[in-house]
C-alpha cells in the first residue's frame, strides 16, 4: 500500500494516464521548444494574480487606513489567492485522475511554466542592442528590471538583462518545477499566485511597506530553496560559457547574500561568476543614486555578447534541470 502511494505521488503512471513526473518532463520539453508561443495562448496564473492584487491595491490600500489595517488587508488578499490556488489545483488533479484528464493537468503546468518566455524576453534585449542601439534596448529591458531603465547606458542595460536572466531562471523555471514536484498542481499554482502577488505588491516604499508585506515575506519563504537550487544549476552550466564551475560556486557562496533581495542574489552571483562579470552595483533612479553592492569581481562593462553567453548558461542549466527530473522519474520507476 505504501509503495503504491509513493509511486502514484512521485511519478509512476496512474491507471488513466502518465504520472506527474512524466507530465513535468513533457511540459519542460514543450516549454523549451515553444514556450514563448504557448505563453501567448494559455493564461499566466502569476499575471492573473498580479491583476487581482493591483485591483485590491487600488481598492483596499488607502492611505487613511492605519498600518495594522493595511497589513491585515494585504494578508487577506494573499490568503484568498493561496486558498483559491489550492482549490483549483485539487480540482485539476481530480480531473487529471480521469481518462484523458491528464491533458488538463499538462495545460496547467505549461501555463505556469514560463522558462522559455523569460529567456525570450532577455534575448529581445540582446537583439535590440545589436540592431537598434541603446534606445530600443532600454524599452526592451524596462519590464525586466526595477531599475530606472531610461537612465541606463549600454553596459547598464546588458547587466540588467543578465540579472533578469538569472532571476527569470529561478522564478519562472526552477521554482514552478520545484513546487509541482513537491506538492503537485496545488504547489505549482500557489507558487504562481505568490509570484504574481509579490510582483504587484512586494515593492520597497511607503505604499506597500504594510499592504505588501505578506506577499513579500511569503515569496521569500517559498523561493528560499528554489533560488539556491537555481544558483547551483547555473554554476554547473558555467563551463558552457567558457568559465570554471568552481569560480561560479565561489562567487555564489561569497556574494549570494549581498543583494537586497533575500534570495535573488544567489542566482545572480552564480551568473556573475559564470560570465566573469560584476553585476548589481550603484544605479540612478532619476536624479538619485541608489547604492547597491557589486556582485562578482569581474568586469562591469557588460555587452550584448555577454547577454548571449548568459542565455547559453540559462539554456544549459535548464537542460540539467530536465535531466534531474528524468533521473528522478527513472529512479522512481525502478522502485
Amino acid at each position: 500500500m505504501g509503495d503504491a502511494l509513493l509511486t502514484s505521488v512521485l511519478g509512476a503512471a496512474p491507471l488513466n494516464g502518465p504520472g506527474p513526473l512524466f507530465l513535468l518532463l513533457l511540459a519542460l520539453a514543450i516549454d523549451a521548444a515553444a514556450g514563448d508561443w504557448i505563453g501567448r495562448v494559455l493564461p499566466d496564473p502569476a499575471a492573473l494574480a498580479q491583476r487581482v492584487c493591483a485591483w485590491a491595491d487600488r481598492r483596499l490600500n488607502r492611505v487613511e487606513r492605519g498600518k495594522t489595517a493595511r497589513l491585515l488587508r494585504g494578508a487577506l488578499v494573499v490568503l484568498a489567492l493561496v486558498l483559491a490556488a489550492v482549490a483549483v489545483g485539487l480540482i485539476v488533479e481530480r480531473i487529471g485522475a480521469q481518462s484523458r484528464g491528464w491533458l488538463l493537468e499538462l495545460a496547467v503546468i505549461l501555463a505556469a511554466l514560463r522558462g522559455r518566455s523569460a529567456w525570450a524576453r532577455v534575448r529581445a534585449v540582446r537583439r535590440a542592442l545589436d540592431k537598434g542601439g541603446v534606445a530600443p534596448a532600454r524599452e526592451a529591458v524596462a519590464p525586466l528590471t526595477r531599475r530606472h531603465a531610461f537612465s541606463l547606458d549600454e553596459h547598464g542595460i546588458a547587466r540588467a538583462a543578465i540579472e533578469a536572466a538569472a532571476k527569470g531562471f529561478a522564478r519562472k523555471l526552477v521554482a514552478p518545477v520545484f513546487g509541482y514536484a513537491l506538492l503537485g498542481v496545488p504547489g505549482l499554482l500557489v507558487w504562481a499566485v505568490v509570484d504574481g502577488a509579490d510582483t504587484a505588491l512586494g515593492h520597497a516604499g511607503v505604499r506597500h511597506e504594510r499592504f505588501g508585506q505578506t506577499a513579500a515575506r511569503l515569496d521569500d519563504a517559498l523561493n528560499a530553496i528554489p533560488a539556491r537550487l537555481a544558483a547551483l544549476l547555473l554554476a554547473l552550466a558555467a563551463p558552457f560559457a567558457g568559465a570554471k564551475a568552481g569560480g561560479a560556486f565561489r562567487t555564489m557562496m561569497r556574494d549570494g547574500a549581498k543583494a537586497a533581495s533575500l534570495n535573488m542574489g544567489w542566482p545572480t552571483a552564480a551568473m556573475a561568476g559564470a560570465l566573469g562579470l560584476a553585476l548589481g552595483g550603484p544605479h540612478r533612479d532619476g536624479g538619485v543614486v541608489i547604492t547597491e553592492p557589486w556582485i562578482g569581481e569581474g568586469r562591469a562593462r557588460a555587452t550584448a555578447a555577454d547577454i548571449g553567453r548568459a542565455l547559453a548558461v540559462y539554456a544549459v542549466a535548464g537542460l540539467i534541470l530536465a535531466l534531474l527530473v528524468a533521473l528522478l522519474l527513472w529512479g522512481i520507476a525502478g522502485l
